[in-house]
């Protein structure tokens, strides 16, 4: 099982309340049901150092890095990407882990 990890600080406009909000359901609606994709989960900063250093996480599970490199590749998921997500995002970071269970 694979983990792609991603912690987004976003652009001004989108970084707070309810645009941020906006940014993270979007998100999840946009990833959930593409190929390869087993789970989604988007979450908001709980405290003030995460809301310090990121306005948005998200991860995503996959079957096998196989599937990740399908993912990153699919149509829908780069034009989701490319035409609405990355105009917000100032800063990223993105990793896969291997999760067992």
């Amino acid at each position: 099982m694979i983990e792609r990890h991603h912690y987004f600080r976003l652009t001004e406009p989108h970084a707070k309340g309810e645009a941020r909000a906006e940014v993270a359901r979007r998100t999840r609606e946009a990833l959930a049901p593409l190929p390869g994709v087993l789970a989604v989960t988007v979450g908001l900063p709980a405290d003030e150092d995460a809301e310090a250093a990121w306005d948005l996480t998200v991860t995503v599970r996959f079957a096998s890095l196989e599937d990740v490199a399908k993912y990153r590749a699919d149509p829908a998921h780069r034009r989701f990407v490319d035409e609405f997500l990355a105009p917000k995002i100032a800063v990223k970071k993105i990793w896969n882990f291997v999760i067992d269970g």
